[in-house]
Parts: structure tokens; C-alpha cells; sequence
């Protein structure tokens, strides 16, 4: 291996398994497609209250499903045929995306049909998610696994940085519409669903079982069990929670640039550059020794870039810091990743899978409600600022007070059995 493959994601699951190259470019543009959205909601709840608190709230519409209906969901995906399930998913979420189209085509300006469809899209996510990951084990060897997970993560930064850029580009063009947004992730299901059709039957695991909370259960009391899984959501946790100010661009923005929607859609576009460099560069990793302690440090790099984000007076420092955040994204995603391949057992692949998207979804809606708020009560950059250092210090007592989480090595796993992982979000 030379040094520059070394370096570079493998892509020998697009050449040899069709079936995962059609998942994944239907992936590629549903992805982009809902990035639309994602751009879109924000920005028209901003438009029609100026409240940073409201676009926070999108976080808490966004979190009660997902905390009801995801962990749940995980032993109904355990229990049930995936490939069925997704399809139906995946066909509700489209007709989400068209109603979104209806009210912006209609001029409706009513906030809470906006958070009732994000609570209906976010309940549907909960379930789809979790389920499409599952695929990927099951669609390659082992060999083969983790250079599925790394394209898998590539498709979903390039997604990223196209969407946003995208959005701020037809809502520009629209006089600030977002109707063309949301309409287009409707018809980009398409791509999901074409991704999914031609899969071959996933049926349940004979002796899986049956959905409920027993089930439920039973993965928690797994999760419990590891302080691998503990630190690793935690870590996550405190990332998400504390240092992931979405809520607050649309303020920052229309404070320091006039509120360009271009402007606005580079900067999740520059978070989404600096995570796609990395996860095409991720070959180093390989040599880390202690992931529980580089997943803390990249978090205290997530963190500490935000902060620096919050003061910037420069459209190029905003967008560096801004890469940098999305680069130190993707480390901690691929570690998290890593350390829950070691912790996690086949039989419980669909909850494992479903705690782990919570533990990701639900991170980030706390993070928009709790910036939102911050930059409520105080100001946006306050709000910024004040979530970066606290993800910074966290990392540190995270690091004190697990210890087995921060000095846990690679090679303390090569007794143990051979593990499947789900795919990282």
C-alpha cells in the first residue's frame, strides 16, 4: 500500500456490489435532496418570527419523535422485513416534503404546521434511518464493511456541501421562496426509493425479539453494560448538545452579512468541505491507538472551532472555522463508529443502530434548542461562543471521570469475537 492509498477512502464496494452502488446513489440524492429542506425550515420559521428561539424549537419538534418513536423503532426494524419497511418509510416521507411544497406554494405563514410536519418527518426519519444503515452490513462482506461506512460517509458530506450551496442559490433566484426547495426533495425520493427496490428480501433474524419495550430493554441494558458505548455517546452528546448552533446562523448571518441566503447556505456548505476532505483522508485513523481519547479531542476541536466562529468579523475566517468544525465532525463520526464496531453484537443490530441515531438526532435537536435559547435570553454570538468553550471543558472532565473510556486501546479488543457495526450517522 503506498502512501497515497493509505490515505484515500477505498471505493471497491461501488465496483463490485451493484446493489450497494444503486443504494448509494439513491442515497446520494435523497440525501441532497433533503438537505433542501433542512436549509429551507429554518430559514422560512426565521422569516416569519425573527426569533432565534423559534428556529431552536424546529430542534425540540424534531426531538419528541425521535425520542418516542426511535428506540422503538429499533426493535420493530429487528423484528420486520427492512427492505418493506424502508419503501413504505421512505414513500411517507415524500408525501411530507410535497406538503411542505403546498404550504410555501400557498404563502401559508403558520408556524405550527411547520413544526407539525417536522414532528411527522422526524418520526418517519427515526424509523427509515436506523433501517437503511442495516443494509450495508448485509450488502458486503466483512471485508468490505468499513469501506462501505467511509463511502457512506463521504455521500452524506457531499450531500452537505451541494444541498445548502443549492438552496441558497434557487432561493435566491426564487426572490427568497422556498417553495422550489422543499418541492425538490419531494421528487428526490425518488432516488431513495430506487436505491431500495431492487435490494434483495432482508427478513428477520429467526429467535429475534418481538417489538416492544422487553426489546427495548434489552438494547439499553446493552448499551448500559459498555463503557465503550457509554463514552462514546456521551462524548457525542456533549458535542451536539453544547456546540452545534444551527439555530443561530440565520441570526448570525442577517447580523454580519446582511442575510444573504448565499451567504447563509456557504455555511453549512464550509461545514460540509471541511468533513468531506477528512472522510476522504481518513486512512490515518487506522493507526490511532486510543479512539476513546481522539474522540474527545476531535470534539474539543468541534467545540473550540464554533467559538472562534461566534467572534469572527471575516466572511474567510467564518467559512474556515466553519471547515475546520466539519472536518473534526467527521473524525469523531468515524471513531464513534470504530468503538461501537468493537461494543455491539449482531443480534441486537437494529437497536444498537436506533440508539445510536437517537443518541445523534436527538444531540442536535437539544443543540438548536439550547442555542436557540442562549442566543434568546443573551445574544447569537453569546449563545456561539459560550457552547464552544463549554464542549472544550466537558471533553476534559469526560476524560477524568471515564477513564477507562480515554485509555482504552485497539488492542485490548483482539480477544474478542469478531462484530458487526452498524453504519455511523
Amino acid at each position: 500500500m503506498n502512501a497515497a492509498s493509505a490515505l484515500l477512502t477505498d471505493v471497491t464496494p461501488l465496483r463490485k456490489s451493484p446493489q450497494f452502488r444503486r443504494l448509494f446513489t439513491g442515497s446520494l440524492l435523497s440525501t441532497a435532496g433533503g438537505a433542501l429542506t433542512a436549509f429551507a425550515i429554518p430559514l422560512q420559521v426565521y422569516d416569519i418570527t425573527r426569533s432565534p428561539f423559534a428556529v431552536g424549537a424546529i430542534g425540540l419538534a424534531e426531538l419528541i419523535p425521535t425520542l418516542s418513536i426511535g428506540l422503538l423503532g429499533g426493535s420493530v426494524i429487528d423484528a420486520l422485513e427492512r427492505r418493506r419497511l424502508v419503501l413504505v418509510t421512505s414513500s411517507l416521507l415524500a408525501v411530507v416534503s410535497g406538503a411542505l411544497a403546498a404550504q410555501a406554494f400557498a404563502g401559508l405563514r403558520a408556524v405550527w404546521l411547520l413544526y407539525l410536519l417536522v414532528v411527522l418527518q422526524a418520526g418517519l426519519f427515526a424509523v427509515n434511518t436506523p433501517a437503511r444503515r442495516t443494509f450495508i452490513p448485509s450488502l458486503l462482506g466483512p471485508d468490505l464493511v468499513p469501506a462501505g461506512l467511509a463511502l457512506n460517509r463521504i455521500g452524506f458530506q457531499v450531500s452537505i456541501i451541494l444541498g445548502p450551496a443549492l438552496a441558497g442559490l434557487i432561493t435566491a433566484a426564487a426572490g427568497g421562496h422556498l417553495s422550489a426547495c422543499y418541492l425538490i426533495d419531494a421528487v428526490s425520493f425518488g432516488g431513495a426509493l430506487y436505491g431500495v427496490a431492487r435490494l434483495p428480501v432482508m427478513p428477520p433474524r429467526a429467535g429475534v425479539a418481538r417489538p416492544g419495550l422487553a426489546a427495548v430493554a434489552e438494547g439499553l441494558r446493552f448499551i448500559r453494560r459498555s463503557q465503550l458505548l457509554t463514552g462514546a455517546f456521551l462524548a457525542d452528546l456533549n458535542a451536539t448538545v453544547l456546540a452545534l448552533p444551527v439555530a443561530l446562523f440565520p441570526a448570525i448571518n442577517a447580523e454580519r452579512f446582511g442575510g444573504n441566503p448565499v451567504t447563509l447556505g456557504l455555511f453549512t456548505t464550509a461545514i460540509g468541505i471541511g468533513g468531506l476532505v477528512s472522510s476522504a483522508l481518513t486512512g490515518p485513523l487506522r493507526r490511532v491507538a486510543r479512539p476513546g481519547l481522539a474522540m474527545l479531542v476531535t470534539a474539543a476541536i468541534w467545540g473550540g472551532a464554533f467559538a472562534v466562529f461566534g467572534v469572527a468579523d471575516s466572511l474567510w475566517l467564518t467559512l474556515l472555522m466553519l471547515a475546520i468544525a466539519g472536518a473534526a465532525d467527521t473524525f469523531t463520526v468515524v471513531l464513534r463508529g470504530l468503538i461501537v464496531q468493537l461494543a455491539t453484537t449482531d443480534e441486537l443490530r437494529g437497536r444498537l443502530t436506533s440508539a445510536e441515531y437517537v443518541i445523534g438526532v436527538g444531540g442536535g435537536s437539544l443543540g438548536s434548542l439550547e442555542s436557540g435559547a442562549v442566543g434568546s435570553l443573551a445574544s447569537p454570538v453569546i449563545g456561539v461562543v459560550s457552547g464552544g468553550i463549554a464542549t472544550v471543558a466537558l471533553s476534559v472532565v469526560l476524560a477524568v471521570t471515564l477513564p477507562k473510556f480515554a485509555t482504552y486501546r485497539l488492542k485490548e479488543a483482539s480477544t474478542e469475537p469478531p462484530q458487526t457495526a452498524p453504519v455511523p450517522s
